[in-house]
């Protein structure tokens, strides 16, 4: 599924680029017959828009029925996450090193629209938080993930940092330290 994405990004960007540069032009100077040179072009960038969002359609029903979504629920996890650089009544007995989680969230265009909208009338963007909230959720599972391997007691100085990629798409890393802990004491 990949290389059909691949091959359909490939045709949209040498369909629109021909159509853009090298059509538009054309057709200004000449005759509006349109040779069969640009209708291909006009071919690949429809095709190539029309093959990507049919492998995604594919890729996102696969991963639903696969049940490989994103669980909603709270990871259930015996490391602690505290953002502080110690955990009280502990003491920090090994250092075992960074440890991140991060994920790229998108909403359907559809949402995104709707967000335009309340940006236009003002109020919260649901659209955004929601997104925001379940790409933190991923992000930190990843990371718990991440300190489980190093079977790890805590994950201290946790933090979070979100940048925009393109669009609507937000990136979200989760990052602190794994740490090995003392036992509580009595």
């Amino acid at each position: 599924m990949k290389i059909l994405r691949m091959i359909g990004s490939l045709a949209f960007v040498v369909g629109f680029f021909t159509a853009i540069f090298a059509g538009m032009p054309w057709y200004v100077y000449h005759d509006p017959i349109l040779p069969w040179w640009l209708k291909t072009a006009v071919y690949l960038l429809l095709g190539g828009v029309l093959l990507v969002l049919l492998t995604v359609a594919i890729e996102q029903r696969k991963d639903r029925a696969s049940g490989k979504e994103l669980p909603p629920g709270e990871l259930q996890s015996r490391v602690l996450l505290q953002n502080s650089t110690e955990v009280p009544g502990r003491e920090i007995t090994k250092v075992l090193g960074l440890v991140q989680g991060h994920t790229i969230f998108a909403i359907w265009m559809g949402r995104d629209l709707s967000a335009m909208v309340r940006l236009l009338l003002g109020g919260e963007l649901i659209e955004y938080t929601e997104m925001m909230g379940r790409a933190r959720k991923v992000a930190t599972d990843r990371m718990i993930a991440r300190a489980e391997e190093l079977e790890a007691d805590a994950i201290i100085n946790v933090r979070f940092m979100t940048t925009s990629v393109i669009g609507s798409a937000a990136e979200l890393l989760a990052y602190g330290t794994a740490v090995k802990l003392s036992t509580p004491a009595s």
